[in-house]
């Protein structure tokens, strides 16, 4: 009576294979069309650190080129020679801070946004709807800049700290609104249950049973806060006193440099012939870029190990 069953289950396996299968000019379709874009994505990045390593006599001779006529390092050198009074580099006292604020706001803006879209997520929980109407109405109306201004500024006491640029951007209605729609339709019942049998908090419930089957979600919210406070320069632009350079996170930092660049080379008549000569304006620029950019390239291969590892894990077996 066995082998019937097995015939059909082998049948059912065979079909779904071919039903799944590409044909092998498909699949170099495929292929061929991946390759180009990801060319179209690694390209200008190659390109700005090209430029970034030319002299500024080969840009003006042969313009943004793949092959300068000559290599040089000269806008690196004039970003690190900026210090501040106590003779550290600019460049690099603003890395450790925006690498501080992104990790910190970070871990923060995923222990808000995961609790709360987990209580959202909860049908015993009574107020959920109340609370859930609270958290969308600022995805439609926004509180205004002065308003925000304000509470952090005179009631909350952020200007000038480094909190300032964490706790703005460390819970978003958005992305509660996502998590509880994940925790709604990913995570039974039936696990909340079995951990209520074994006389599990909610709290443990939560950290042992819930996280570790939610990593896609939670990979996929982390890499959006990293992008954003590793990006973010406004917040520091509201709160932060131009004398407060010891504060300055790295992408603030370089908006300052580029300010600086573009008056420099706007008023050429005001500088010694040598002062602008030496100058590598454009190089610079893509320097400053390439500082910005390579540094968050390397987290996104962090966060893809546990997308992976993440779609993997089973949730109910049996």
């Amino acid at each position: 009576m066995a082998k019937p069953k097995k015939q059909e289950t082998s049948q059912v396996s065979d079909g779904m294979q071919r039903f799944n299968a590409i044909r092998p000019a498909t699949n170099v379709l495929y292929s061929i069309v991946f390759i180009l874009l990801a060319c179209m994505c690694i390209i200008p990045v190659l390109f700005v650190i090209v430029i970034s390593f030319s002299s500024e006599a080969s840009i003006s001779k042969v313009g943004y080129s793949f092959h300068p006529t000559e290599w040089s390092i000269n806008a690196y050198q004039y970003v690190w020679q900026l210090r501040d009074s106590s003779g550290v580099p600019t460049v690099l006292r603003s890395f450790l801070n925006s690498v501080g604020i992104t990790v910190v706001g970070t871990i923060i803006g995923l222990a808000l946004i995961s609790t709360m879209g987990y209580v959202l997520s909860r049908r015993s929980f009574k107020l959920r709807g109340i609370y859930t109407t609270i958290i969308f109405i600022p995805m439609i109306f926004s509180g205004g800049l002065l308003s925000t201004y304000v509470v952090n500024t005179q009631i909350l006491g952020l200007r000038n700290t480094y909190w300032s640029m964490i706790l703005p951007l460390a819970c978003s209605s958005f992305y509660v609104i996502i998590m509880r729609t994940f925790f709604t339709t990913t995570i039974p019942d039936e696990i909340i249950e079995s951990g209520k049998v074994d006389g599990a908090s909610q709290l443990r419930i939560f950290l042992q049973l819930v996280l570790p089957i939610s990593l896609p979600a939670l990979a996929t919210i982390a890499l959006f806060l990293t992008f954003a406070y590793w990006n973010d320069w406004y917040q520091a632009s509201l709160y932060l006193e131009t004398k407060r350079r010891d504060l300055f996170p790295l992408q603030y930092m370089l908006v300052n440099i580029e300010q600086n660049i573009q008056y420099l080379t706007n008023n050429e008549s005001f500088m010694s012939a040598d002062s602008s000569t030496v100058l590598p304006s454009e190089t610079m620029r893509m320097a400053i870029v390439v500082i910005a950019v390579v540094p968050i390239m390397f987290s996104y291969p962090f966060f893809q190990k546990y997308f992976i590892t993440g779609l993997t894990i089973g949730a109910v077996k049996g």
